[in-house]
């Protein structure tokens, strides 16, 4: 089942409960899907498109969040991490760092990376293998933490 299909399902739901929050959050999202679907002219987004899109949008609402509680207006950072929240049912669950650092030695492996240098190669498959399932900020971080050891 398609992301959109499920959002559409869940939005009928939240319809029928009355659950505006949740409503308004999954409104968003179909809102960003229909948004590149056509952008591009492509009636058909990937997966990792729409992997994408979701943790773009969890981003911008956990970034909204922290403005709204630096000003003070704690009912709009609550607003925007209740959507955020809505928006992560929907991700892929995130690797432990466990299995990140495994998935990354046996890349490191394949691609024959030694030194620090290789980073790139590294990072260009990683980011391809875990795309949606762990942040480029710590799978960069724990890159440099075994290509260094």
């Amino acid at each position: 089942m398609s992301l959109e299909t499920k959002i559409m399902a869940e939005i009928k739901a939240a319809m029928l409960a009355r659950d505006s929050e949740r409503l308004e959050a999954l409104r968003a999202i179909k809102a960003q899907i229909l948004l590149e679907k056509t952008k591009g002219g492509n009636a058909e987004i990937t997966e990792a498109a729409e992997i994408g899109i979701l943790q773009k949008m969890v981003k911008q609402r956990k970034e909204s969040a922290a403005i709204y509680e630096q000003n003070g207006r704690q009912e709009l950072a609550n607003k925007e991490k209740a959507e955020a929240e809505v928006i992560e049912t929907f991700l892929p669950q995130p690797m432990s760092d466990e299995e990140l650092k495994q998935c990354l030695q046996n890349i490191i492996a394949q691609v024959g990376a030694t030194t620090i240098k290789d980073m790139g190669k590294v990072m260009g498959a990683a980011t391809k293998q875990v795309a949606g399932r762990a942040d480029n900020a710590k799978i960069s971080s724990m890159v440099k933490e075994l290509l260094n050891a």
